[in-house]
Protein backbone atom coordinates (compact mmCIF):
# COMPACT_ATOMS: atom_id res chain seq x y z
CA UNK A 1 0.00 0.00 0.00
CA UNK A 2 0.97 3.35 -1.36
CA UNK A 3 1.55 6.23 1.04
CA UNK A 4 0.54 9.47 0.43
CA UNK A 5 2.69 12.71 0.22
CA UNK A 6 0.84 16.45 0.33
CA UNK A 7 1.50 18.85 -1.73
CA UNK A 8 2.10 22.51 -0.74
CA UNK A 9 2.34 24.63 -3.13
CA UNK A 10 3.59 28.27 -2.34
CA UNK A 11 3.47 29.76 -5.57
CA UNK A 12 1.54 33.04 -4.58
CA UNK A 13 3.27 33.29 -1.19
CA UNK A 14 6.93 32.48 -1.67
CA UNK A 15 7.01 32.63 -5.78
CA UNK A 16 5.43 35.32 -5.86
CA UNK A 17 8.29 36.86 -3.66
CA UNK A 18 10.46 37.25 -6.75
CA UNK A 19 10.86 41.24 -7.79
CA UNK A 20 8.61 42.06 -10.57
CA UNK A 21 6.50 38.61 -10.46
CA UNK A 22 3.89 40.18 -8.58
CA UNK A 23 0.20 39.49 -9.46
CA UNK A 24 -3.35 41.08 -8.66
CA UNK A 25 -6.25 39.52 -7.04
CA UNK A 26 -7.79 37.84 -10.18
CA UNK A 27 -4.57 36.61 -11.42
CA UNK A 28 -3.74 35.37 -8.33
CA UNK A 29 -7.19 33.39 -8.13
CA UNK A 30 -6.92 32.66 -11.68
CA UNK A 31 -3.91 30.64 -10.69
CA UNK A 32 -5.40 29.22 -7.62
CA UNK A 33 -8.19 27.22 -9.19
CA UNK A 34 -5.93 26.03 -11.89
CA UNK A 35 -3.72 24.51 -8.62
CA UNK A 36 -6.95 23.38 -7.66
CA UNK A 37 -7.25 21.63 -11.22
CA UNK A 38 -3.85 20.31 -10.81
CA UNK A 39 -4.42 18.44 -7.54
CA UNK A 40 -2.49 20.11 -4.63
CA UNK A 41 -3.89 19.51 -1.63
CA UNK A 42 -2.61 23.23 0.39
CA UNK A 43 -2.06 26.53 -1.14
CA UNK A 44 -0.11 28.93 0.82
CA UNK A 45 -2.19 31.99 -0.71
CA UNK A 46 -0.59 34.92 0.74
CA UNK A 47 0.99 36.47 3.82
CA UNK A 48 -1.89 38.69 5.08
CA UNK A 49 -0.31 41.42 7.06
CA UNK A 50 2.38 42.29 5.23
CA UNK A 51 0.19 44.16 2.79
CA UNK A 52 -3.92 45.16 1.96
CA UNK A 53 -3.31 43.53 -1.02
CA UNK A 54 -1.72 40.21 0.15
CA UNK A 55 -4.89 40.37 2.48
CA UNK A 56 -7.18 40.60 0.06
CA UNK A 57 -6.03 37.81 -2.37
CA UNK A 58 -6.10 35.21 1.05
CA UNK A 59 -9.91 36.39 1.08
CA UNK A 60 -10.60 36.22 -2.38
CA UNK A 61 -8.73 32.59 -2.90
CA UNK A 62 -10.45 31.09 0.01
CA UNK A 63 -14.05 31.86 -1.63
CA UNK A 64 -12.29 30.76 -5.38
CA UNK A 65 -11.32 27.44 -4.73
CA UNK A 66 -13.37 24.47 -2.93
CA UNK A 67 -11.33 21.74 -1.47
CA UNK A 68 -7.56 22.44 -1.22
CA UNK A 69 -6.64 23.96 2.37
CA UNK A 70 -5.95 27.71 1.97
CA UNK A 71 -2.93 28.67 3.63
CA UNK A 72 -2.00 31.99 5.70
CA UNK A 73 2.34 32.62 6.38
CA UNK A 74 2.20 34.61 9.72
CA UNK A 75 5.19 35.29 11.91
CA UNK A 76 5.53 34.23 15.59
CA UNK A 77 3.20 37.86 16.11
CA UNK A 78 -0.18 37.74 18.00
CA UNK A 79 -0.80 40.47 15.20
CA UNK A 80 0.19 38.56 12.43
CA UNK A 81 -2.11 35.69 13.73
CA UNK A 82 -5.14 37.47 14.16
CA UNK A 83 -4.56 39.41 10.41
CA UNK A 84 -4.20 35.85 9.04
CA UNK A 85 -7.12 34.51 11.10
CA UNK A 86 -9.57 37.12 9.72
CA UNK A 87 -8.16 36.57 5.94
CA UNK A 88 -8.84 32.74 6.22
CA UNK A 89 -12.81 33.39 7.11
CA UNK A 90 -14.34 32.35 4.34
CA UNK A 91 -11.92 29.02 3.70
CA UNK A 92 -13.51 25.72 3.58
CA UNK A 93 -10.36 24.26 5.07
CA UNK A 94 -8.06 26.75 6.69
CA UNK A 95 -3.97 26.49 7.79
CA UNK A 96 -2.33 28.87 9.62
CA UNK A 97 1.34 28.88 9.12
CA UNK A 98 3.52 30.40 12.00
CA UNK A 99 7.14 30.24 12.94
CA UNK A 100 10.35 31.49 14.66
CA UNK A 101 14.17 31.36 13.27
CA UNK A 102 15.89 28.12 14.74
CA UNK A 103 19.47 28.62 14.07
CA UNK A 104 22.31 29.81 16.13
CA UNK A 105 22.67 32.90 13.63
CA UNK A 106 18.95 33.51 13.69
CA UNK A 107 18.49 33.36 17.29
CA UNK A 108 21.99 35.70 17.85
CA UNK A 109 21.16 38.39 14.90
CA UNK A 110 18.03 38.17 14.02
CA UNK A 111 16.12 37.96 17.26
CA UNK A 112 19.23 38.70 19.81
CA UNK A 113 17.27 35.75 21.77
CA UNK A 114 18.72 32.55 23.53
CA UNK A 115 17.54 28.90 22.59
CA UNK A 116 14.76 28.85 25.47
CA UNK A 117 13.47 31.51 25.01
CA UNK A 118 12.87 30.90 21.17
CA UNK A 119 11.17 27.42 22.11
CA UNK A 120 8.91 30.14 24.57
CA UNK A 121 8.16 32.09 21.57
CA UNK A 122 7.37 29.29 19.42
CA UNK A 123 4.99 27.40 21.62
CA UNK A 124 3.10 30.25 22.20
CA UNK A 125 2.52 31.03 18.62
CA UNK A 126 1.33 27.58 18.00
CA UNK A 127 -0.96 27.94 20.76
CA UNK A 128 -3.00 31.30 19.92
CA UNK A 129 -2.71 30.18 16.31
CA UNK A 130 -5.27 26.92 17.52
CA UNK A 131 -7.32 29.53 19.12
CA UNK A 132 -8.59 30.20 15.71
CA UNK A 133 -7.88 27.14 13.50
CA UNK A 134 -7.45 23.47 14.41
CA UNK A 135 -5.07 22.71 11.33
CA UNK A 136 -1.90 24.53 12.99
CA UNK A 137 1.59 24.32 10.70
CA UNK A 138 5.20 25.67 12.28
CA UNK A 139 8.19 26.34 10.47
CA UNK A 140 11.64 26.36 12.09
CA UNK A 141 13.19 28.60 9.74
CA UNK A 142 16.76 27.50 9.12
CA UNK A 143 16.48 24.51 9.95
CA UNK A 144 18.43 23.47 7.61
CA UNK A 145 21.81 24.94 10.00
CA UNK A 146 19.78 24.36 13.30
CA UNK A 147 21.91 21.50 14.95
CA UNK A 148 19.31 18.68 15.51
CA UNK A 149 19.18 17.81 18.85
CA UNK A 150 17.77 21.43 19.64
CA UNK A 151 15.38 21.09 16.30
CA UNK A 152 13.89 18.11 17.91
CA UNK A 153 13.02 19.65 21.11
CA UNK A 154 11.64 22.73 19.05
CA UNK A 155 9.84 20.17 16.94
CA UNK A 156 8.38 18.32 20.10
CA UNK A 157 7.28 21.27 21.85
CA UNK A 158 5.25 22.47 19.41
CA UNK A 159 3.68 19.48 18.70
CA UNK A 160 2.88 19.03 22.67
CA UNK A 161 1.31 22.97 21.79
CA UNK A 162 -1.08 22.06 19.19
CA UNK A 163 0.99 21.99 15.81
CA UNK A 164 -0.23 19.52 13.16
CA UNK A 165 2.72 20.08 10.55
CA UNK A 166 6.33 20.75 11.42
CA UNK A 167 8.12 22.80 8.19
CA UNK A 168 11.83 22.13 7.96
CA UNK A 169 12.65 24.65 6.25
CA UNK A 170 16.47 24.78 4.14
CA UNK A 171 16.06 28.31 4.21
CA UNK A 172 19.42 29.04 2.44
CA UNK A 173 19.78 26.05 0.05
CA UNK A 174 22.59 25.23 2.18
CA UNK A 175 22.40 21.32 3.08
CA UNK A 176 23.66 18.13 1.16
CA UNK A 177 20.61 15.81 0.47
CA UNK A 178 22.30 13.22 2.64
CA UNK A 179 22.60 15.59 5.70
CA UNK A 180 18.90 17.00 4.86
CA UNK A 181 17.96 13.53 4.82
CA UNK A 182 19.87 12.37 8.17
CA UNK A 183 17.88 15.64 9.56
CA UNK A 184 14.60 14.15 8.71
CA UNK A 185 15.41 10.92 9.82
CA UNK A 186 16.68 12.16 13.42
CA UNK A 187 13.20 14.21 14.29
CA UNK A 188 11.20 10.81 13.17
CA UNK A 189 13.41 8.56 15.32
CA UNK A 190 14.02 11.04 18.35
CA UNK A 191 10.66 13.52 18.69
CA UNK A 192 8.71 11.06 21.12
CA UNK A 193 5.14 12.61 19.54
CA UNK A 194 5.93 13.36 15.91
CA UNK A 195 3.49 10.14 15.34
CA UNK A 196 1.28 13.17 15.59
CA UNK A 197 1.89 15.71 13.16
CA UNK A 198 3.43 15.31 9.72
CA UNK A 199 6.63 16.36 9.00
CA UNK A 200 7.35 18.95 5.69
CA UNK A 201 10.30 19.86 3.84
CA UNK A 202 10.73 23.20 2.62
CA UNK A 203 13.76 23.35 0.67
CA UNK A 204 15.61 26.41 -1.33
CA UNK A 205 17.31 25.70 -4.49
CA UNK A 206 20.93 28.52 -3.80
CA UNK A 207 23.25 25.53 -4.45
CA UNK A 208 20.71 23.68 -7.00
CA UNK A 209 19.82 21.25 -4.52
CA UNK A 210 16.56 21.81 -3.52
CA UNK A 211 14.71 18.92 -5.40
CA UNK A 212 17.29 16.47 -4.64
CA UNK A 213 17.08 17.77 -0.78
CA UNK A 214 13.00 17.59 -0.87
CA UNK A 215 13.24 14.09 -2.26
CA UNK A 216 15.44 12.51 0.81
CA UNK A 217 13.51 14.67 3.58
CA UNK A 218 10.22 12.41 1.70
CA UNK A 219 12.60 9.29 1.53
CA UNK A 220 13.34 9.42 5.34
CA UNK A 221 9.65 10.71 6.76
CA UNK A 222 8.43 13.95 5.28
CA UNK A 223 4.90 13.79 4.49
CA UNK A 224 4.71 17.09 3.22
CA UNK A 225 6.42 19.11 0.33
CA UNK A 226 6.30 22.84 0.01
CA UNK A 227 6.85 24.00 -3.67
CA UNK A 228 5.99 26.15 -6.52
CA UNK A 229 5.10 25.92 -10.22
CA UNK A 230 8.53 26.42 -11.82
CA UNK A 231 10.30 26.68 -9.22
CA UNK A 232 9.97 29.74 -9.09
CA UNK A 233 10.88 31.62 -5.17
CA UNK A 234 13.68 34.28 -3.79
CA UNK A 235 17.12 34.06 -4.87
CA UNK A 236 17.29 30.98 -6.91
CA UNK A 237 14.27 29.70 -6.04
CA UNK A 238 12.53 26.68 -4.47
CA UNK A 239 11.69 23.01 -5.18
CA UNK A 240 9.73 22.49 -8.45
CA UNK A 241 6.14 21.26 -7.62
CA UNK A 242 6.71 19.50 -11.17
CA UNK A 243 10.35 17.31 -10.94
CA UNK A 244 9.07 15.94 -7.51
CA UNK A 245 5.42 14.61 -8.82
CA UNK A 246 7.42 13.39 -11.77
CA UNK A 247 10.37 11.65 -10.17
CA UNK A 248 7.12 9.97 -7.75
CA UNK A 249 5.50 9.04 -11.14
CA UNK A 250 8.65 7.62 -13.13
CA UNK A 251 10.19 5.66 -9.91
CA UNK A 252 7.88 2.79 -9.30
CA UNK A 253 9.78 1.44 -6.77
CA UNK A 254 8.84 4.63 -4.57
CA UNK A 255 5.55 3.49 -3.08
CA UNK A 256 4.19 7.26 -2.71
CA UNK A 257 1.82 8.72 -3.94
CA UNK A 258 0.51 12.40 -4.63
CA UNK A 259 -3.06 13.63 -5.91
CA UNK A 260 -1.40 15.59 -8.78
CA UNK A 261 -3.04 15.37 -12.04
CA UNK A 262 0.36 15.19 -14.08
CA UNK A 263 -0.93 16.16 -17.48
CA UNK A 264 -2.45 19.25 -16.39
CA UNK A 265 1.55 20.44 -14.84
CA UNK A 266 2.73 21.72 -18.75
CA UNK A 267 -0.94 24.32 -19.05
CA UNK A 268 -0.42 25.34 -15.26
CA UNK A 269 4.18 25.95 -15.52
CA UNK A 270 2.90 28.02 -19.07
CA UNK A 271 0.47 29.97 -16.99
CA UNK A 272 2.24 30.95 -13.94
CA UNK A 273 5.14 31.77 -16.85
CA UNK A 274 2.50 34.31 -18.95
CA UNK A 275 1.22 35.59 -15.67
CA UNK A 276 4.64 36.58 -13.54
CA UNK A 277 6.20 37.62 -16.86
CA UNK A 278 8.83 35.02 -15.50
CA UNK A 279 10.56 32.69 -18.87
CA UNK A 280 10.98 29.36 -17.89
CA UNK A 281 14.36 28.76 -19.11
CA UNK A 282 14.34 26.16 -22.09
CA UNK A 283 16.59 23.27 -20.56
CA UNK A 284 14.51 23.37 -17.77
CA UNK A 285 13.35 19.79 -16.60
CA UNK A 286 9.95 18.38 -17.21
CA UNK A 287 8.31 21.51 -18.64
CA UNK A 288 11.74 24.04 -20.69
CA UNK A 289 10.87 23.87 -23.98
CA UNK A 290 13.62 21.48 -24.78
CA UNK A 291 12.41 19.14 -21.71
CA UNK A 292 11.56 16.75 -24.82
CA UNK A 293 13.57 18.28 -27.66
CA UNK A 294 16.30 16.19 -29.42
CA UNK A 295 19.09 17.64 -31.08
CA UNK A 296 21.65 15.07 -31.65
CA UNK A 297 21.90 12.56 -34.26
CA UNK A 298 22.57 9.90 -32.25
CA UNK A 299 19.93 10.38 -29.56
CA UNK A 300 17.28 11.39 -32.86
CA UNK A 301 18.13 7.85 -34.50
CA UNK A 302 17.78 6.21 -30.96
CA UNK A 303 14.38 7.89 -30.11
CA UNK A 304 13.24 7.25 -33.97
CA UNK A 305 13.84 3.31 -33.17
CA UNK A 306 12.72 3.60 -29.66
CA UNK A 307 10.93 6.91 -28.09
CA UNK A 308 12.33 5.40 -24.25
CA UNK A 309 15.72 4.99 -25.58
CA UNK A 310 16.62 8.70 -24.61
CA UNK A 311 13.11 9.72 -22.73
CA UNK A 312 12.21 8.47 -19.57
CA UNK A 313 8.49 10.51 -19.58
CA UNK A 314 5.86 10.26 -22.25
CA UNK A 315 5.50 14.06 -22.91
CA UNK A 316 1.68 13.57 -22.91
CA UNK A 317 1.92 12.31 -19.14
CA UNK A 318 2.72 16.27 -18.22
CA UNK A 319 -0.04 17.71 -20.60
CA UNK A 320 2.35 18.65 -23.70
CA UNK A 321 0.43 16.90 -26.73
CA UNK A 322 3.26 16.02 -29.87
CA UNK A 323 0.77 16.08 -32.23
CA UNK A 324 -0.47 20.00 -31.20
CA UNK A 325 -2.23 22.01 -34.16
CA UNK A 326 -0.26 24.77 -35.96
CA UNK A 327 -1.31 28.22 -35.77
CA UNK A 328 -1.49 30.00 -38.75
CA UNK A 329 -3.21 32.83 -40.54
CA UNK A 330 -6.08 30.60 -41.62
CA UNK A 331 -6.93 29.14 -38.25
CA UNK A 332 -10.12 29.71 -36.98
CA UNK A 333 -11.44 31.18 -33.36
CA UNK A 334 -11.84 27.33 -32.57
CA UNK A 335 -8.41 26.40 -33.06
CA UNK A 336 -7.14 29.66 -30.65
CA UNK A 337 -9.36 28.61 -28.22
CA UNK A 338 -8.15 25.18 -28.23
CA UNK A 339 -4.78 26.66 -27.79
CA UNK A 340 -5.59 28.30 -25.05
CA UNK A 341 -7.49 25.74 -23.20
CA UNK A 342 -4.44 23.92 -23.85
CA UNK A 343 -2.34 26.38 -22.07
CA UNK A 344 -4.39 26.91 -19.40
CA UNK A 345 -5.72 30.36 -20.52
CA UNK A 346 -9.79 30.66 -20.35
CA UNK A 347 -11.39 33.79 -22.16
CA UNK A 348 -14.90 34.78 -22.47
CA UNK A 349 -16.21 35.29 -25.96
CA UNK A 350 -15.42 38.99 -25.91
CA UNK A 351 -12.10 38.91 -25.16
CA UNK A 352 -11.29 36.02 -27.40
CA UNK A 353 -12.53 37.75 -30.39
CA UNK A 354 -10.44 41.20 -28.76
CA UNK A 355 -7.40 38.56 -28.71
CA UNK A 356 -8.39 36.88 -32.08
CA UNK A 357 -7.71 39.86 -34.00
CA UNK A 358 -4.91 40.89 -32.32
CA UNK A 359 -3.66 36.91 -33.60
CA UNK A 360 -4.77 37.56 -37.01
CA UNK A 361 -2.56 40.81 -37.12
CA UNK A 362 0.40 38.84 -35.95
CA UNK A 363 -0.16 35.89 -37.93
CA UNK A 364 -0.02 38.21 -41.27
CA UNK A 365 3.69 38.96 -40.06
CA UNK A 366 4.47 35.57 -38.91
CA UNK A 367 4.45 32.06 -40.88
CA UNK A 368 3.23 29.98 -37.67
CA UNK A 369 2.03 31.24 -33.97
CA UNK A 370 3.89 28.88 -31.21
CA UNK A 371 2.68 28.94 -27.69
CA UNK A 372 4.72 32.09 -26.15
CA UNK A 373 2.76 34.21 -28.94
CA UNK A 374 -0.27 32.83 -27.88
CA UNK A 375 0.23 33.76 -24.18
CA UNK A 376 1.45 37.12 -24.85
CA UNK A 377 -1.86 37.71 -27.29
CA UNK A 378 -3.99 36.55 -24.07
CA UNK A 379 -1.79 38.77 -21.35
CA UNK A 380 -1.86 41.64 -24.05
CA UNK A 381 -5.56 41.74 -23.43
CA UNK A 382 -5.10 42.46 -19.75
CA UNK A 383 -3.66 45.81 -20.21
CA UNK A 384 -6.79 47.14 -22.70
CA UNK A 385 -7.87 49.14 -19.07
CA UNK A 386 -4.04 50.98 -18.78
CA UNK A 387 -4.84 54.62 -18.26
CA UNK A 388 -1.76 55.25 -20.64
CA UNK A 389 -1.95 53.34 -23.92
CA UNK A 390 0.51 53.76 -26.94
CA UNK A 391 -1.29 55.19 -30.23
CA UNK A 392 1.29 55.31 -32.36
CA UNK A 393 5.19 55.17 -33.00
CA UNK A 394 7.34 56.48 -35.41
CA UNK A 395 11.29 56.08 -35.96
CA UNK A 396 13.89 57.33 -38.06
CA UNK A 397 17.11 54.69 -37.72
CA UNK A 398 20.33 54.23 -39.70
CA UNK A 399 23.86 54.16 -40.29
CA UNK A 400 25.56 57.61 -39.86
CA UNK A 401 22.19 59.46 -38.82
CA UNK A 402 20.78 60.55 -35.94
CA UNK A 403 17.77 58.15 -34.38
CA UNK A 404 14.46 60.04 -34.48
CA UNK A 405 11.76 59.42 -32.97
CA UNK A 406 7.43 60.45 -32.87
CA UNK A 407 5.61 59.30 -30.37
CA UNK A 408 1.63 59.38 -29.62
CA UNK A 409 0.03 58.42 -26.75
CA UNK A 410 -3.98 58.16 -25.17
CA UNK A 411 -4.14 59.17 -21.88
CA UNK A 412 -7.30 58.25 -20.28
CA UNK A 413 -8.46 59.49 -23.56
CA UNK A 414 -6.62 62.67 -23.99
CA UNK A 415 -4.06 62.73 -27.15
CA UNK A 416 -0.32 63.64 -26.57
CA UNK A 417 2.47 63.82 -29.06
CA UNK A 418 6.35 64.67 -29.23
CA UNK A 419 9.59 63.53 -30.69
CA UNK A 420 12.65 63.08 -29.70
CA UNK A 421 16.35 62.35 -30.99
CA UNK A 422 18.35 59.73 -29.14
CA UNK A 423 21.63 57.51 -29.09
CA UNK A 424 19.77 54.59 -31.10
CA UNK A 425 15.66 54.15 -31.71
CA UNK A 426 14.96 52.67 -28.67
CA UNK A 427 16.72 55.42 -27.12
CA UNK A 428 15.05 58.32 -28.95
CA UNK A 429 11.56 56.46 -28.03
CA UNK A 430 11.87 56.41 -24.52
CA UNK A 431 13.25 60.14 -24.48
CA UNK A 432 9.84 61.14 -26.57
CA UNK A 433 7.95 59.32 -24.30
CA UNK A 434 9.48 60.73 -21.48
CA UNK A 435 9.02 64.10 -22.77
CA UNK A 436 4.96 63.30 -22.27
CA UNK A 437 5.50 61.61 -19.03
CA UNK A 438 7.18 64.94 -17.70
CA UNK A 439 8.01 62.42 -14.30
CA UNK A 440 11.53 62.10 -12.75
CA UNK A 441 12.03 58.21 -14.06
CA UNK A 442 15.45 56.22 -13.95
CA UNK A 443 15.45 53.14 -16.52
CA UNK A 444 17.44 50.50 -13.75
CA UNK A 445 17.05 47.26 -15.64
CA UNK A 446 16.61 46.67 -19.62
CA UNK A 447 16.36 43.13 -20.77
CA UNK A 448 15.12 41.32 -24.33
CA UNK A 449 14.34 37.77 -25.30
CA UNK A 450 13.48 36.76 -28.39
CA UNK A 451 11.45 33.90 -27.75
CA UNK A 452 12.54 31.77 -30.77
CA UNK A 453 15.18 31.97 -33.47
CA UNK A 454 13.23 33.45 -36.51
CA UNK A 455 13.82 37.12 -37.09
CA UNK A 456 9.75 38.15 -37.57
CA UNK A 457 9.46 36.27 -34.36
CA UNK A 458 7.85 38.00 -31.52
CA UNK A 459 10.28 39.92 -28.83
CA UNK A 460 10.03 40.29 -24.95
CA UNK A 461 11.49 43.19 -23.12
CA UNK A 462 11.26 43.65 -19.18
CA UNK A 463 11.92 46.22 -17.69
CA UNK A 464 12.67 48.07 -14.17
CA UNK A 465 12.11 51.45 -14.21
CA UNK A 466 12.71 53.74 -10.62
CA UNK A 467 10.06 56.40 -9.73
CA UNK A 468 9.94 58.20 -6.54
CA UNK A 469 12.11 55.98 -4.50
CA UNK A 470 9.77 52.88 -5.83
CA UNK A 471 10.89 49.81 -8.28
CA UNK A 472 8.16 48.97 -10.94
CA UNK A 473 8.35 46.19 -13.01
CA UNK A 474 6.74 46.45 -16.98
CA UNK A 475 6.79 44.24 -19.74
CA UNK A 476 6.29 44.40 -23.67
CA UNK A 477 6.02 42.15 -26.52
CA UNK A 478 6.04 42.80 -30.06
CA UNK A 479 7.73 41.33 -33.49
CA UNK A 480 9.36 45.09 -32.92
CA UNK A 481 11.74 45.28 -30.71
CA UNK A 482 11.47 49.17 -30.44
CA UNK A 483 7.66 49.22 -29.89
CA UNK A 484 7.82 46.66 -27.68
CA UNK A 485 10.23 48.87 -25.42
CA UNK A 486 8.66 52.05 -25.60
CA UNK A 487 5.15 49.13 -24.29
CA UNK A 488 7.30 47.59 -21.40
CA UNK A 489 7.94 51.42 -20.37
CA UNK A 490 4.04 52.23 -20.48
CA UNK A 491 3.45 49.39 -18.54
CA UNK A 492 5.67 50.74 -15.75
CA UNK A 493 4.26 54.09 -15.68
CA UNK A 494 1.18 52.88 -15.28
CA UNK A 495 1.83 51.36 -11.99
CA UNK A 496 3.22 54.19 -10.75
CA UNK A 497 1.45 54.82 -7.86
Amino acid sequence: MSDRLFIFDTTLRDGEQVPGCQLNTIEKIQVARQLEALGVDVIEAGFPVSSPGDFNSVIEISKAVTWPTICALTRAVERDIDVAAEALQYAKRKRIHTGIGTSDSHIKYKFNSNREEIIERAVAAVKYARRYVEDVEFYAEDAGRTDNEYLARVVEAVIRAGATVVNIPDTTGYCLPAEYGEKIKYLVEHVDNIDRAIISTHCHNDLGMATANTISGVLNGARQVEVTINGIGERAGNTSLEEVAMILKCHNNIPIETNINTTKIYPTSRMVSSLMNMPVQPNKAIVGKNAFAHSSGIHQDGVLKNVQTYEIINPRDVGIDDNAIVLTARSGRAALRNRLDSLGVTLSQEKLDQVYEEFLRLADKKKEINDDDVLVLAGAERSLNHRIKLDYLQVTSGVGVQSVASIGLNISGEKFEDCASGNGPVDAAIKALKKIINRQMTLKEFTIQAISKGSDDVGKVHMQVEYDNHNYYGFGANTDIIAASVEAYIDCINKFK
